[in-house]
């Protein structure tokens, strides 16, 4: 058991708040007013971790914090049945880890071993978001109130020519009808772990989704590193959408030109570098719960 005294582990809390808090405090304030954000919005709806719990820092499995009745009372959630104190020490409680969330740990475990051991493809340019609106009415359009960057017979145009490889089901799922037949994949949720890769913004994205889902026992420090990637990946792809967001403040990514599409993959390989560090980190945390002991129910 690793033992984080009183200021390293307040440090951290510390930082892990000003990574977070402001993007989770600006979802709620739009949510409370019924505004929506077309970019930041996808972060706390798709990925459905509260941002009430994403403030919340906790320290992962193994991690033991010299704490305090003070620290106790200003970090309530910290009291919670998934902690146990003893001798002024805090650590997660490995009776209250279930088995369902082992084997999910165990799924994270196969996963990120077969997306680090396979090339990633860098050639998709983004083409996800064109192929939801391909051929769509401006009535059946999602994001209502921004105009799309070209009118529609161009944007269909472009996307027919353009050799469409979409390999991730959540967002192949959002395909107009018109554009499925289009992809050289066609993904399901079974094939998710066979056609996964590293190049895919969306794969990397869901380090967020993937690591949160283990909550407490991935810890917010990764948790909070996954969501600020996931950030990155959601604001490239919709600079590279095909909706003009320049109004926002939005450097829009031409990849109907070939020096977009060259941009576009300068910029997923750098998030792809950095999600390979994350996915090895999530791909030893999730290892480390796999070996958790269930305890047996009474």
């Amino acid at each position: 058991m690793i033992v984080l005294v009183r200021d390293e582990w307040r440090s951290r809390m510390q930082s892990h708040h000003d990574r977070v808090a402001a993007h989770a405090d600006a979802f709620v304030d739009r949510r409370s007013r019924g505004a929506k954000h077309p970019v930041h919005d996808f972060l706390f709806t798709y990925y459905s971790f509260a941002p009430a719990k994403l403030k919340q820092w906790v320290p992962p499995f193994g991690v033991s914090l010299e704490i305090t009745a003070a620290d106790l009372e200003s970090c309530p959630w910290l009291q919670s049945d998934r902690f146990i104190k003893e001798n002024g020490l805090l650590h997660l409680d490995a009776r209250r880890f279930m088995q369902r969330e082992r084997e999910f740990a165990a799924w994270v475990v196969m996963l990120c071993t077969r997306i680090l051991g396979r090339a990633g493809r860098f050639t998709c340019y983004g083409l996800h978001e064109w192929a939801m609106v391909y051929r769509q009415s401006t009535e059946q359009v999602r994001h209502q109130g921004y105009e799309l960057r070209l009118p529609a017979a161009e944007l269909a145009a472009f996307v027919a020519s353009q050799p469409v490889c979409c390999s991730h089901y959540d967002a192949f799922r959002f395909f107009t009808p018109e554009a499925r037949p289009l992809n050289s994949l066609q993904p399901t949720l079974d094939s998710r772990p066979d056609l996964e890769q590293s190049a895919c913004l969306h794969a990397n994205m869901d380090l967020y989704k993937w690591s949160s889902k283990l909550w407490p026992w991935t810890g917010s420090d990764l948790i909070g590193e996954c969501f600020l990637l996931a950030l990155a990946g959601r604001d490239l792809d919709m600079r590279a959408s095909p909706y003009d967001l320049s109004a926002m403040g939005y450097e829009t990514v031409k990849i109907e030109t070939v020096e977009g599409r060259a941009q576009y993959e300068r910029e997923q390989r750098d998030l792809a570098a950095k999600a390979a560090v994350l996915r090895q980190k999530l791909l030893t945390s999730c290892d480390r719960l796999q070996t958790v002991a269930i305890a047996p129910v009474c």
